[in-house]
């Protein structure tokens, strides 16, 4: 049935009729929940768009998509969010068994959510809930785990109520009286138990992620770490730079965990590349807040490579969500390189290109085809090459633990013997290590660069 109004029904009158019955509401069909996709359009965003963003995650849930609802209205409805009239049409739809799941576009109070399955009859979600869905799906390791169940219960609990109704009365009967506690008040106790369990687990591996950190930083390895927008490439592109197997796939927020490889860039040092947590619009804060411990790789990091997807109509909104992410972390000052990835579906071959107006150079390239990676590795030496010096050192005869220490801590090019007994050193040399040394061995008059 072709688009009408703000609606676009991806079923047919038809198709309810022959639902209502064939179909019972209770049964989970095999092929996913059905899901009804509501958006409120206040006028802020292209609904259209959104929907088409809601549907993405919806599918990435394994939901089956069987209408898009828009709404317009200059303000939500505090009862039910999307005004009476289109809480009944649901209700029609969800009673004929086409679908058994309502996803609403936006975070919605526990009593809306309440209010909307009392009349609609099955489950409804909002944005947050769909998308801690999506990551307890998806999480892996051990660390992913604990970091989604805590967000999951911080959520919960400020919704407690819901499906407790029953139990909103004092404990009574023989061996319940006493205390007078009710049950809500036992579960939320118990979820608080929960939530400080998780909070000290996490510090534990928070601390072990910060050990790594200063391990790597001690033997001088930069860390450059791989953010952007959920979906846009980052995971094919750290397999393409590494030769690694990290899980990748066209769906949003394919992988959560974060993953460390090392990656050799000629002329230099080996440098760790990370591979983060895609971003999207209006990431629930308790995500933000649970996987703080993993998005801090990127707040340490040396530099970002802020992957884009180029073939995406709304790219410049979703570098302005990356962006108040990375603010959110602490990690808005660190040098960066924008990635333009999927340059292969937009008909323009790989280059670099320096943005006049903010000066962020630019590497347009394809993760999938590998076209244009050499530029980017080229840009990372660049940029990472700043960090270190290449000059010549003169030791004293006495110094050798110094001629020692300097071997360690770069690469040392070559070595001359003077008449005087002298050795004359051509080494390249991390810009920090260089200074640490001059500032315990005196170095500060005898280093000569040959360039920096």
């Amino acid at each position: 049935m072709p688009a009408t109004g703000v609606d676009r029904i991806l079923v047919t009158p038809e198709r309810i009729n022959a639902a209502a019955s064939e179909l019972n509401l209770f049964e989970r069909p095999a092929g996913g929940e059905r899901a009804i996709l509501i958006h409120l359009d206040q006028g802020e965003t292209n609904p259209e768009d959104a929907l088409d963003e809601l549907e993405s995650l919806a599918l990435s849930a394994g939901a089956e998509v069987v209408a898009r609802l828009v709404s317009k209205r200059a303000r939500p409805d505090p009862r039910s969010y999307v005004g009476r009239g289109r809480v009944e049409e649901i209700q029609v739809m969800v009673s004929s068994g086409l679908a058994d799941l309502v996803l609403v576009n936006h975070a919605l109070s526990p009593s809306q959510e309440r209010n909307l399955e009392g009349v609609v009859g099955c489950r409804v979600l909002d944005r947050t809930e769909l998308i801690l869905d999506i990551f307890a799906q998806r999480a892996r390791s051990h660390e992913g785990k604990l970091q989604v169940e805590l967000a999951q219960l911080r959520h919960v609990a400020s919704r407690l109520v819901r499906g407790w109704s029953h139990l909103e009365r004092q404990k009574g009967g023989i061996g319940g009286r006493g205390p007078g506690e009710t049950q809500l008040e036992m579960d939320r106790r118990m979820l608080g138990v929960r939530i400080r369990q998780l909070e000290k687990r996490l510090v534990k591996v928070q601390r072990q992620r910060e050990q790594g950190r200063q391990a790597r930083r001690k033997r001088g390895v930069p860390t450059v770490s791989l953010v952007g927008y959920t979906n846009a490439g980052k995971s094919t592109l750290f397999n393409r730079l590494t030769q690694a197997s990290v899980y990748a796939d066209d769906r949003l927020f394919a992988t959560l965990d974060t993953t460390l490889r090392r990656l050799s860039l000629e002329g230099r040092d080996s440098v760790v590349l990370a591979d983060t947590v895609g971003f999207i619009r209006e990431l629930p804060h308790q995500l933000v807040a649970a996987f703080r411990s993993t998005l801090e790789e990127a707040a340490e990091s040396q530099l970002l490579l802020h992957v884009i997807d180029a073939t995406d109509p709304q790219r410049d909104e979703s570098i302005a969500e990356v962006e108040q992410v990375l603010a959110d972390i602490d990690a808005s000052d660190l040098p960066r390189l924008r990635v333009y990835n999927k340059v292969d579906l937009t008909g323009r071959g790989p280059r670099v290109f320096v943005d006049a107006e903010t000066g962020v150079r630019e590497v347009w390239l394809s993760a999938h085809s590998g076209d244009g990676v050499e530029l980017l590795l080229a840009e990372l030496h660049r940029l990472l090459g700043r960090e270190r010096v290449h000059g010549t050192i003169r030791l004293r005869p006495d110094e050798g633990r110094l001629r020692s220490r300097l071997f360690e801590y770069g690469k040392v090019l070559g070595e001359e013997a003077g008449e005087c007994g002298e050795l004359l050193l051509e080494v390249d040399i991390r810009r920090m290590d260089l200074e640490r040394l001059c500032d315990t061995e005196d170095l500060t008059r005898r280093v000569e660069p040959v360039r920096a």
